[in-house]
C-alpha cells in the first residue's frame, strides 16, 4: 500500500496583512466603523464636533491680547470686521493674570513679591517629590520637613524664629518620644511625646522665638491672612488638606475597624458626622460661627480655620475609601500577618494598608481632586480665591461685562492642576501593578 502524507519541508513565505486592518485605516475600522451602528455614532458625534469646534476655535485664537478696556476691544473688532464679529478678549488676562494667579499681596500691588508664593510651590514640589517617587535620594526628605515650616513663612511673612523655634519643639517631642520608649512601656511613649511637645509650644516656643528675634531680626514683609488671595489662597488650601487628610483618614480607617468599642465608635461618628454635613455648612462654621463660641480674646485666623476643616472633611471621605480597601483584602493576609508574629501596628505597616491603599488609589486621587476644586468655595467667606477675583476684576468699568475670557483662563488653570494629578495616579497604578497586566 503506497503512502501518500505529504510533509512540508520549508516554510512558506509570510504575507503582508490586509492593508485595511493595519495602519490608520486599520485602527479607523477597528475602533470608529467596525459596526454599522458604531459607523453612524462616528459620523453624528463627528459632525456635531465640528460644529462645535468651528464656533468655539476662531473665537479662542482670533481674540486680542492687545487693550486696554472691554470697550477697545470691541472698537478694535468694529474696526477689523465689518459684520460686527467680536472674537475673545484675553487683553483681560494680560491685564490682570498677576492678580489671579498671585492675588492681591503678590500681585500687580506688590510686584517685588513675586517670588514668595513661587518659591513656596517650588518647595511644595520639592517636598512631594518623596511621596510621589519613593527612589528619590535620602536627602529629600529633609526637604519635605524643611517646607511644613518655610512654606508657611514665605505666605504670611513676619519673623522667620516662630516657624524654626515649632520646629525645635517638635524635634524635642521626637527626642522625647525616642526616650520615652526606651526607658518605659512603648504604649506610653506616645502620650509623653504629646506632652513634652505642648509644654515646649505653650511655655518655651514664644520667650525662645522672641529672644532670637531681638538678636538677629530675620522677618518679611507681613501678609495678612485675609489678604492671601488667588491661586495661591487656593494652592495652600488644597495642598494642606491633600497632604494632612492622608494620616487622618487612615487613623479613622483603622479606628473603624478596631474591635475596641470607643475607638470604633468616635472614629464612626466623626465619620459619619462630617459626611453628612455639606463643606460649605463647614466652612461657614468655622469662620463665621466658631468665634461666638470662642473666648472674646482669641483671634481666630480664617485660612487657618477652612484648612482645618477642609482636612477633616476630606479625611472623612478618604476614610471611606480606605475602609474599602481594607475590606477588599482576603482575609488570608491577616491571618498571615498574625502567623509570621507581627505586631498589630508591624502587620499594618508592612502587610495590610500597602496593598490596601493600592486598592484605593484611585478614589483617593479622586477625592484629592474634588477637595481641590472645592477650595472655590471659600468665597461664601470673603475670601478672595480665583473665581471672588474674577468678580473684582468684573466690577471694574474697564472689565465690567467681560465672562467667558476669565472663567476660560481660571478653568484652564485647575484642569492643570487635576489633570497632573491623574495621570500621576494612572502612572503610580501602572508602577505598583502586580497581576496580570
Amino acid at each position: 500500500m503506497s503512502d501518500l502524507s505529504y510533509v512540508r519541508t520549508e516554510m512558506l513565505p509570510q504575507k503582508a496583512p490586509p492593508a485595511t486592518s493595519v495602519g490608520v485605516v486599520g485602527w479607523l475600522r477597528e475602533n470608529l466603523f467596525s459596526s454599522v451602528g458604531n459607523s453612524a455614532l462616528t459620523v453624528v458625534t463627528g459632525a456635531l464636533l465640528l460644529m462645535l469646534l468651528s464656533a468655539i476655535l476662531p473665537w479662542v485664537f482670533l481674540g486680542i491680547w492687545d487693550a486696554e478696556s472691554l470697550a477697545d476691544c470691541r472698537a478694535q473688532f468694529a474696526e477689523m470686521y465689518a459684520d460686527g464679529r467680536t472674537y475673545a478678549c484675553w487683553a483681560v488676562i494680560a491685564d490682570r493674570w498677576d492678580q489671579i494667579m498671585f492675588g492681591y499681596s503678590f500681585g500687580n500691588l506688590n510686584e517685588g513679591l513675586y517670588w514668595r508664593p513661587l518659591l513656596g510651590l517650588a518647595l511644595i514640589l520639592v517636598a512631594l517629590s518623596p511621596i510621589l517617587y519613593p527612589n528619590v535620594p535620602r536627602i529629600m526628605y529633609v526637604a519635605t520637613a524643611a517646607t511644613l515650616f518655610l512654606y508657611p513663612w514665605l505666605i504670611w511673612g513676619g519673623s522667620i524664629w516662630g516657624p524654626l523655634t515649632l520646629a525645635m519643639c517638635i524635634i524635642g517631642g521626637i527626642v522625647a518620644f525616642r526616650f520615652a520608649s526606651q526607658v518605659m512601656i512603648t504604649a506610653f511613649a506616645l502620650p509623653v511625646a504629646i506632652v513634652v511637645t505642648a509644654v515646649l509650644i505653650m511655655v518655651v516656643m514664644g520667650p525662645l522665638s522672641n529672644g532670637l528675634a531681638s538678636v538677629a531680626a530675620l522677618e518679611l514683609q507681613p501678609v495678612p491672612s485675609r489678604e492671601v488671595s488667588g491661586f495661591v489662597l487656593s494652592i495652600t488650601i488644597g495642598i494642606v488638606a491633600i497632604v494632612a487628610s492622608l494620616p487622618i483618614a487612615i487613623m479613622l480607617a483603622l479606628g473603624r475597624q478596631s474591635d475596641l468599642f470607643i475607638v470604633n465608635k468616635l472614629s464612626t461618628g466623626f465619620i459619619e458626622i462630617i459626611r453628612g454635613v455639606p463643606l460649605i455648612t463647614l466652612i461657614f462654621v468655622a469662620t463665621v460661627l466658631m468665634k461666638y463660641f470662642l473666648p472674646s480674646h482669641i483671634d481666630l485666623d480664617p485660612v487657618v480655620a477652612v484648612m482645618i476643616l477642609v482636612t477633616l472633611f476630606t479625611a472623612a471621605y478618604i476614610a471611606e475609601v480606605i475602609r474599602g480597601g481594607l475590606a477588599a483584602l482576603p482575609k488570608g493576609q491577616y491571618e498571615a500577618a498574625d502567623a509570621l508574629g507581627l505586631t498589630y501596628w508591624q502587620a499594618q505597616r508592612l502587610i495590610i494598608l500597602p496593598q490596601a491603599l493600592k486598592i484605593s488609589i484611585p478614589g483617593i486621587v479622586s477625592n484629592f481632586i474634588s477637595v481641590f476644586k472645592d477650595t472655590t468655595l471659600v468665597s461664601i467667606v470673603a475670601l478672595n480665591d480665583p473665581l471672588g477675583i474674577s468678580g473684582a476684576i468684573r466690577s471694574n468699568s474697564d472689565w465690567n461685562g467681560i465672562v467667558w475670557e476669565l472663567y476660560g483662563f481660571i478653568a484652564l488653570v485647575f484642569w492643570i492642576f487635576c489633570f497632573s494629578m491623574s495621570r500621576y495616579s494612572l502612572w503610580l497604578e501602572r508602577q505598583l501593578q502586580t497581576g496580570h497586566r
